[in-house]
């Protein structure tokens, strides 16, 4: 392992958290008094998926690669409908409580859902760390959930700053984040970006 291995899973961690970021920064919005446990709980469920689906991807392509090439023809389908129903169900919430100061937080349930619906997208990942043997595949799925955890930690506290300030039009804010992330992750799934 030399420094462009690291440097190339610092990026692919960047990368791959994008999308996890933008939920992480609409679950703070709408949440402005989120406990700083939850902040960390939020970070690592998504720095875990973000880890698990790079390495899912690199078990299948090393071990069933057919299978492996038949789901990932559903990956953005699957993204679009979780995120967007997610994103529709805060949505809806926002407008028609959009009297109320406080909008319902994320559940277990409803944050799992997010983070696979997020890094789904990163069982494709597992080409690109195909050739790479057990141990480089687990540091460099390591690192991705790091620079995850980072990432969507500061996501949920600089979401957490601004829905403190715009405390009820949060939970619209993040449901339209949710949908133009599903909307986005859908597209590109299609088109092959």
């Amino acid at each position: 392992m030399n420094a462009m291995f690291f440097i190339n899973s610092i990026f692919l961690g960047v990368g791959l958290a994008m999308d996890a970021f933008s939920v992480s920064l609409a679950n703070g919005l709408n949440e402005p008094n989120m406990k700083r446990t939850k902040t960390v709980a939020i970070a690592g469920v998504f720095s875990f998926f973000q880890f698990l689906m790079p390495l899912l991807g690199w078990i299948c392509i090393n071990t069933i690669m057919q299978i492996f090439t038949v789901l990932e023809s559903f990956i953005p389908w699957i993204a679009l409908i979780l995120l967007g129903f997610i994103g529709g169900k805060m949505l809806y919430e926002g407008i028609k409580n959009k009297d109320e100061d406080s909008a319902p937080a994320v559940g277990v349930v409803g944050l799992l859902v997010q983070g696979v619906a997020t890094s789904i997208d990163a069982l494709s990942v597992g080409l690109t760390i195909a050739d790479y043997d057990i141990i480089k595949a687990l540091v460099s799925c390591l690192i991705i959930g790091a620079v995850t955890f980072i990432i969507c930690f500061l996501g949920v506290v600089i979401g957490k700053k601004f829905g403190t300030k715009i405390s009820n039009k949060a939970n619209i804010l993040g449901g339209i984040i949710l949908i133009i992330i599903a909307l986005e992750i859908f597209i590109t799934g299609l088109i092959g970006v």
